[in-house]
């Protein structure tokens, strides 16, 4: 697919089928090291991909039930009343390099700093399908500042939400994982860019770099060509990282030693039952994956939106709480209210 002349975004790296970068497009700055070799979903039993026998097969660690499943997410959830308040938000006058952060909800953080609005994950449904959202986002489309950056971590719904993104005032630029440009198609970005591993992105004073997540990235059962990672924003000297979606592993530390970031955001549900560790972690690796970073302040997400697992939804906010108390690093931990921004 010829996706630099439909979409005018940057294409490069390794792929023999991306082509040459477009002329009005800044080009990636590149790391100093090359990236990594990402790993492909495959047949559990080692083979050629092929169609799931089952519904439990439709994520890589097998563990769906329908039936428990149905019962714990869909059925458990649906006369369930909404929680939480919408608010109006009171966005912090800013002096560089002073920077800000708003939780909208699950993976959705505002990131502001003087002259930059960027913002990750956007997602404001109060559906996904069948899955209900039990707590309300934290402000309204309506009252998000312009949106200068959009990082987008993967191509789940819950993370990729093209309803939320279409309602967005035009976003100059939008930062995304490989594989992932087609479906960025007819929202609106004046400039999709697609990254892989360890390679950046750069506009006047601003840098995104893709980092590496454990995850996967596949929106559908045919399109397991699309890529994952974390986010690195790098503005004003400041650093500050949003891990997306991921299980623990040892890339916490590399990213830590190459970038030493101030502020972590990571996520900390649908962790329970264990096999769910495999694409997700706890409060006690977010922990461990916090000490990785050597980051300064802890802010945690994923969590007390959507039912995607079987723990309490507030669960894992009342475990890291206990976790960070007994580690002595409760002045670190940085609980934000949905709506409601607070300076770093």
């Amino acid at each position: 697919m010829n996706f630099g002349r439909n979409l005018g975004f940057i294409c490069f790296g390794r792929h023999p089928h991306r082509e040459p970068l477009s002329r009005n497009v800044e080009a990636p700055v590149m790391s100093s090291k090359p990236p990594k070799p990402k790993p492909r979903p495959v047949d559990a039993r080692g083979g050629k991909r092929r169609i799931p026998r089952s519904f439990k097969e439709l994520t890589p660690s097998n563990h769906f039930n329908p039936r428990s499943f149905f019962r714990e997410m869909v059925w458990g959830t649906l006369f369930k009343p909404r929680t939480g308040s919408t608010k109006i938000p009171a966005f912090p006058r800013l002096i560089p390099p002073e920077a800000a952060l708003t939780w909208i909800g699950h993976a959705s953080f505002l990131i502001q700093f003087a002259g930059l609005n960027a913002i990750v994950d956007p997602n404001f449904a109060n559906w996904l399908f069948f899955l209900k959202r039990l707590k309300r986002p934290g402000l309204l489309l309506r009252d998000l500042p312009p949106i200068d950056l959009v990082m987008l971590s993967h191509a789940h719904f819950d993370h990729f939400h093209k309803p939320s993104l279409r309602r967005l005032s035009a976003a100059r630029f939008a930062v995304m994982p490989w594989g992932c440009g087609s479906l960025a198609r007819r929202l609106g970005f004046e400039r999709v860019v697609e990254l892989d591993w360890w390679e950046s992105f750069g506009h006047d004073s601003w840098r995104v770099t893709l980092v590496p997540a454990q995850h996967w990235g596949a929106r559908t059962l045919r399109d397991s060509h699309r890529g994952w990672g974390g986010f690195i924003l790098e503005n004003q000297g400041r650093c500050l990282y949003h891990a997306g979606d991921s299980a623990y592993f040892d890339g916490f530390a590399e990213i830590g030693r190459r970038f030493k970031p101030e502020v972590a955001i990571l996520p900390i549900g649908a962790y329970y039952p264990d096999t769910f560790r495999k694409v997700h972690m706890g409060p006690d690796e977010a922990v461990r994956a916090f000490a990785d970073l050597g980051a300064r302040w802890l802010v945690p997400m994923h969590y007390g939106t959507f039912k995607l697992s079987f723990e309490a939804l507030d669960e894992p906010e009342r475990w890291l709480r206990e976790l960070a108390a007994a580690e002595g690093m409760t002045a670190k931990l940085r609980i934000l209210e949905e709506g409601v921004p607070e300076k770093f």
